[in-house]
């Protein structure tokens, strides 16, 4: 009982906004110290892969630090940062950063590169106002979905050559993109303000109840079509196995869906930071509601932990630990656009709930991919039973392809499969042929459009046809 009452004592403590820093920076180093050396000799996958072991659920250590950390991911190793490697990168990096589309909005990029654009919003049935943006065409309606962090920039942020929204226009399909509750476009309730606790009581399962289900019908309605293909990013695919489980008749209303980097069972995710955090979801959810935090802030204690245990020295890995959906999802030197990189910072990372990344956590202890568990009472209360439902992907009738990578810390390639041996309506997969393609090369790698997106744009024209 001790015990606990002194772990309770340090996760007050580290999570208290008055927290000195070099209290913060002590008890890093205390962590660092367990596993400094090993991690010295390995290269920038071996890190990673040794620190997701080392950061075990069953250990305590994440339940110390995760209410001080926040949402974070991998290990960012500086070898790549040597040479002339560096002065080259880093020259190119100053340079870029006078783009001007890295302060533009999105409707004024979308116009910059020579499309139209529309602001549409939907209203959904608990009283969110989504924004949706379209690139307007005669063509078959094509809905685009962001995943945790993101928002509808992440399908434009990529330029004008390769970004997935431009090159669906460029083929004339009617391109919408979408925005779930929270993100940075999607922050208006008819009761609620952003402010409020209550704005910011959702994880996934309601983006895919209610805010899926309210946008497919908005853009059904407005194009006078049956039916659309979907394509998701991430958490983009879970909230899409969500709404076609719960809501099946949703199905009808899909020709094809294509899941990039598809996030639903977590059993072997290797992100550090998902790992850190897993053991302490309910914990950090109860203690960010006593605390009246609700909203996952890109700059808080849990980035500024895993800035300083995950992230060395030299440039190029400070600019990018500079950014909290790196630090969640992790990405790959070989395939950064330094260019572009002042581009991607100034529109990611776009905002979220807490318990989004609550309900990710869950997922990796309990094996499953189930409803959100309020605990024992509390699902009794809501469930009638005292564990969460299961979604019944067996219900997922549309057809459905899966695009994966063997380098993705959050959709790993053995929960793709168990997803693929679930799903009944799975019609094709692709591996991307490049071993280090990482969860968010999938919208933002520099050759993102000959890896991927050639094969995305090959199977639409096919369907369509």
């Amino acid at each position: 009982m001790m015990k606990k009452h002194l772990f309770l004592i340090v996760i007050v403590h580290v999570c208290n906004s008055e927290t000195p820093d070099f209290i913060i920076q002590a008890f890093v180093s205390t962590i660092k110290r367990n596993i400094a050396e090993a991690i010295a000799r390995s290269s920038t996958v071996g890190r990673s892969n040794l620190l997701a072991k080392t950061l075990n659920p069953s250990t305590w250590m994440p339940q110390a630090i995760a209410r001080a950390l926040g949402p974070v991911s991998f290990h960012i190793s500086s070898d790549p940062n040597s040479g002339k490697f560096i002065d080259q990168a880093v020259k190119q990096y100053r340079e870029a950063s006078k783009n001007m589309d890295a302060i533009l909005e999105i409707d004024e990029l979308i116009v910059k590169y020579g499309f139209p654009v529309e602001v549409h919003r939907a209203l959904t049935q608990d009283g969110y106002e989504l924004t949706m943006y379209r690139i307007p065409s005669r063509g078959s309606p094509v809905f685009l979905m962001h995943g945790l962090l993101g928002s509808s920039d992440d399908f434009i942020v990529a330029g004008r050559e390769s970004a997935l929204a431009y090159l669906l226009a460029d083929e004339g399909y009617d391109v919408w993109l979408g925005n779930a509750r929270g993100n940075k476009h999607s922050l208006s309730h008819t009761r609620f303000k952003p402010s409020e606790a209550e704005f910011w009581d959702f994880s996934f399962h309601e983006i895919g109840v209610f805010d899926l289900p309210a946008m497919i019908d908005y853009v059904l309605d407005e194009t006078n079509e049956t039916a659309l293909t979907y394509i998701g990013h991430s958490q983009g695919t879970t909230s899409f196995f969500v709404m076609a489980s719960e809501k099946p008749e949703y199905n009808n209303k899909i020709h094809l869906m294509i899941a990039l980097a598809p996030v639903a069972f977590m059993s072997n995710v290797k992100s550090p930071i998902v790992r850190l955090m897993a053991p302490g979801t309910f914990v950090l959810h109860g203690f960010s509601k006593s605390l009246g935090m609700h909203e996952f802030l890109p700059d808080n204690k849990f980035v500024r932990v895993m800035k300083l245990l995950l992230c060395e020295g030299g440039p190029i890995a400070e600019i990018v630990c500079n950014n909290a959906l790196f630090l969640v999802a992790g990405f790959d030197y070989q395939q950064l656009n330094i260019t572009n990189l002042p581009v991607i910072l100034g529109h990611v990372p776009s905002g979220a709930s807490i318990k989004q990344f609550t309900h990710y956590g869950q997922g990796v202890l309990s094996d499953e991919f189930r409803q959100f568990d309020y605990g024992f009472q509390g699902n009794l209360k809501r469930y009638g039973e005292g564990v969460p439902p299961t979604y019944e992907l067996e219900n997922v009738m549309a057809p459905v392809m899966l695009f994966y990578s063997e380098a993705d810390w959050l959709a790993h390639t053995k929960d793709v499969a168990r997803l693929h041996q679930r799903l009944g309506s799975v019609v094709d997969t692709y591996k991307v042929p490049f071993d280090e393609f990482s969860h968010l090369d999938f919208i933002m790698a520099r050759d993102v459009k000959e890896l991927v997106y050639n094969r995305v744009l090959k199977v639409m024209r096919a369907v369509r046809t």
